[in-house]
């Protein structure tokens, strides 16, 4: 089952609740508060099924978190290909993949010290 959105982080839970909305799959967050060499405090990353379908994650994401928190990213990076968009929320970066990209990157592997939470159902 996946784990419900509590606590305090509200970028982060309306992040993962507008990945859910559009059908995201594959959705974890990975928390490097306590990893030294990170660039910031968490990652959010998700699989899309085509490049429409990362944009428009992508799209929805920044959109929502605008209206609803008035957050507005800092830097947006890949949106023009849909291969691997990036979204940098400064302490909260997403990442939104095809699967064959997220795979050839791997991530998760690289920051296999993190704290992984799987939000997928």
């Amino acid at each position: 089952m996946a784990k419900k959105l509590e606590g305090k982080n509200i970028l982060l839970n309306g992040i993962i609740e507008v990945m859910r909305d559009t059908k995201a799959q594959n959705i974890i967050s990975l928390d490097l508060k306590n990893i030294e060499s990170a660039i910031c405090k968490h990652f959010i990353i998700c699989t899309g099924t085509s490049n429409t379908h990362v944009n428009s994650i992508e799209s929805n994401i920044r959109k929502t978190i605008s209206k609803k928190l008035t957050e507005k990213p800092f830097n947006v990076e890949g949106n023009n290909i849909g291969e691997w968009v990036l979204i940098d929320y400064y302490d909260i970066i997403v990442h939104i993949f095809q699967e064959s990209t997220r795979n050839f990157y791997d991530i998760e592997g690289f920051w296999g010290d993190a704290e992984f939470t799987n939000y997928t159902d």
